[in-house]
């Protein structure tokens, strides 16, 4: 067989193997020391309309942030002095003097130079704070990396000054900043708490520090091949957190299985040539299989093309491949190396335990009544499952930072202190193909159009070209748009510049409400629904990036959920030769799935546990459940795969279905519960992220797997391989056939 051939080929050659998988370890820390270019974009593909009403924006107006830059706000506070007085203007003046000679900031405005209506938009309701936006030249991502200096700069020149900084790149640099001390935390969590389980496991602290090894490997390839493939297309700000995540449970789940099997051979025969090859053709081929089906699993996300998603699906796949190379290379020859000596340095007081115990009497107990372990679980996990029916997809936003973060506190500022300089934002775009936005004619139709877009319920107001004066009428507008541009005023020639280009106008609606509210939503559509003779109307936003995501995603999950299943019915049926095992495989898993998703409905948007947990009650950020699934799906097939290989084993030798269930359930019971322990802690140790978004996934992910490893692998599926009986191993005649030429072996 093709892994017995290749455990003698790492057994002969074991030094040379040892030094393959190191030299992939040096590429990967070299990949990691040159860095990657990760993405903070929420995820918008050219499909959608808001961004395609971005991109018009950017291309077709003079606006200081359509031409790829960015800005932010600074928030200038005095206790003392009001925003009239010389000396706190004074102050300001001096704060904002760096930024102003900074070569990276493009223009600063500052409330002191501005008409009286924008002056007193920009300061606080007390008279004590005023606002200072900045423009900067570079994208959001890159002024994120240095957006704190200028506002440490600015600080340092007004020392008497509270200053505090706002907007999407704070915002941006606050998420890396605390994603990156998330993902170390996890990583020191995890791996001291991970070492003990593997301790307790195996008792020996040889054979427990080969998992963590491998774990380890798999995490510097993964992040290295994560970081190169940044310098390729756009890779997400999370992606690191999942590689991460995803890695260290797989490899080291892959390496227990190995050295678990290893082990045992060993013991039995007394010779580690031929335990190699008795574990790598079993445990070996299950590992090979659970990878393509987790990788299978994770490349669902690829059918959401132009979001983050794809690339957290190609960073997922690249390190389970890491995971399992490591597994069949550099873990085998270890332990051609170490020999029997695997078995050294014993820890006291473990006793070495036999298939007996809790297993055993679960697998002879669910062999008695396998009705009776069946219906009732499956009750409970459905109504687990039941929050999900009332699911509120969102994307994360301000509320997924803790509620402590100084970014936060600055949005609660500008939210209490400078009403008219928040809310919801709607950029109506209003596109001409054949050019001329301004023809008399087209001047009433957007004048039209603003005053529609005012009526609508919620709107609080509209800027825009035909909105400069409450006194100016359609008529008005109209005569003033005759004249040439260069003879307008100056304010009017600012106001066209960032709202009209060669063939649009933008009109901006606004709304309290907050962006995810239905209300928003509500306003969204009724925008959207505006026709304008001659022209096309495109909306973007906060709210109109959202719903459009949301919609994405929704369109996309049907494809995305049925190439899952259909690829994991193909690899089952290769693994086990059988019909019936994957069809029961997939639909155990969609039961699992479903209790967790409750359960992460009940937790995270109905807010029970929120204070225990850290976080503000939301919506589920739409890429959560996708994400849960694609990795879910595969990692519980982990178990599935460990399970069914084993009750195949004895099957084949015995061809008695009852006694191979209840032995393979009683020999691979106790290796499933230390597997799942030591996944459950990592993704628990990731759950502890102040992110609310990788918080819900690390949670998710634990849920998920403790109920697969108890609930679905020591009950469901052994109850329903029960009562299938024979059944179990069937297969039509032309589909065996095929299984028998491509597998080298028969299912029975």
């Amino acid at each position: 067989m093709m892994f017995a051939a290749w455990a003698r080929v790492v057994h002969g050659h074991r030094w040379l193997v040892l030094a393959g998988s190191l030299a992939l370890l040096v590429l990967s820390l070299v990949s990691i020391r040159q860095g990657g270019i990760l993405s903070s974009e929420s995820g918008t593909s050219d499909q959608f309309q808001s961004q395609q009403a971005t991109n018009l924006i950017r291309t077709d107006t003079r606006g200081q942030e359509a031409k790829g830059g960015s800005s932010f706000i600074l928030i200038l506070r005095s206790h003392d002095r009001t925003a009239s007085d010389p000396g706190f203007q004074a102050e300001v003046q001096r704060a904002v003097s760096p930024l102003q000679h900074d070569p990276r900031v493009s223009s600063v405005v500052v409330p002191f130079s501005q008409a009286a209506e924008a002056r007193a938009s920009m300061t606080s309701k007390d008279q004590h704070a005023v606002l200072v936006r900045v423009y900067v030249r570079d994208g959001v991502d890159r002024a994120a990396s240095y957006v704190s200096q200028l506002q440490h700069a600015a600080q340092a020149q007004a020392p008497d000054l509270q200053v505090q900084s706002s907007g999407q790149v704070p915002v941006v640099h606050s998420l890396q900043s605390t994603l990156e001390s998330d993902l170390t935390r996890g990583e020191m969590i995890s791996l001291p708490v991970t070492l003990i389980l593997l301790l307790l496991v195996f008792g020996t602290v040889i054979a427990a520090g080969l998992p963590l090894g491998v774990g380890l490997l798999t995490i510097a390839g993964g992040i290295g091949a994560t970081l190169a493939l940044s310098h390729a297309t756009d890779v997400s700000q999370y992606a690191l957190n999942i590689v991460t995540l995803v890695g260290l449970g797989v490899s080291i789940d892959y390496s227990l299985f190995i050295v678990s099997r290893y082990r045992e051979e060993l013991r039995r025969t007394h010779d580690s040539a031929q335990a190699l090859q008795t574990a790598l053709a079993t445990a070996g081929r299950a590992v090979t299989f659970s990878g393509m089906t987790v990788a299978a699993g994770l490349g669902a996300l690829l059918f959401f093309p132009g979001t983050y998603l794809t690339s957290m699906g190609l960073a997922g796949m690249l390190v389970v491949l890491v995971a399992v190379v490591y597994a069949l290379t550099f873990l085998p020859a270890l332990l051609a190396i170490l020999g029997s000596r695997v078995e050294r340095l014993c820890i006291p007081l473990r006793r070495d335990r036999s298939e007996g115990g809790i297993w055993d009497w679960i697998a002879k107990t669910v062999m008695r009544r396998p009705v009776l372990a069946l219906v009732p679980t499956l009750a409970l996990l459905l109504i687990a499952g039941a929050p999900f029916l009332h699911i509120r997809l969102a994307s994360a936003g301000l509320e997924q930072l803790p509620p402590g973060s100084a970014t936060r506190a600055s949005y609660e500022t500008l939210t209490r202190d400078f009403p008219n300089q928040t809310g919801t934002t709607f950029q109506v775009v209003v596109r001409y193909p054949d050019g001329d936005p301004l023809s008399s004619a087209r001047v009433g139709q957007l004048y039209d159009l603003s005053r529609r877009l005012g009526a609508i319920h919620g709107v609080s107001a509209v800027q825009g070209p035909v909105d400069l004066a409450p006194n100016i009428d359609r008529a008005g507008y109209q005569q003033l748009y005759a004249r040439p541009r260069s003879q307008l005023p100056p304010e009017v020639q600012q106001a066209l510049g960032d709202s009209v280009g060669s063939h649009i106008v933008v009109l901006t609606a606004v709304t309290p409400d907050a962006s995810t509210s239905d209300g928003a939503r509500q306003i969204l559509s009724q925008i959207r629904s505006q026709q304008v003779p001659g022209g096309d109307v495109l909306v973007t936003g906060e709210t109109a990036i959202d719903q459009d995501l949301v919609d994405f995603v929704l369109d996309h999950v049907p494809v995305a959920v049925g190439f899952v299943i259909a690829t994991t019915l193909v690899i089952l049926f290769l693994l086990t030769g059988s019909v019936l095992l994957p069809v029961k495989a997939v639909l155990s898993n969609l039961v699992s799935i479903s209790a967790s998703f409750g359960a992460l409905v009940w937790i995270f948007q109905d807010g029970h546990l929120s204070s225990q947990l850290g976080f503000t009650p939301q919506s589920i950020d739409p890429a959560v459940p996708v994400l849960l699934f694609a990795t879910v799906f595969g990692l519980s097939m982990d178990y599935e795969v460990l399970l069914v290989t084993r009750i195949q084993e004895v099957y084949r030798a015995t061809g008695d279905n009852a006694r191979a269930v209840a032995t393979g359930l009683a020999r691979s019971g106790r290796l499933i519960t230390a597997a799942a322990a030591i996944m459950v802690v990592v993704f628990l140790a990731f759950a502890t992220s102040q992110i609310v978004l990788i918080k819900a996934i690390g949670l998710g992910l634990s849920l998920a797997i403790l109920l697969d490893a108890t609930l679905i692998r020591a009950l469901v599926v052994p109850s329903v391989m029960r009562l299938l009986g024979a059944a179990n191993w069937w297969a039509p005649g032309p589909l065996r056939w095929v299984h028998d030429r491509l597998s080298g072996r028969s299912i029975a």
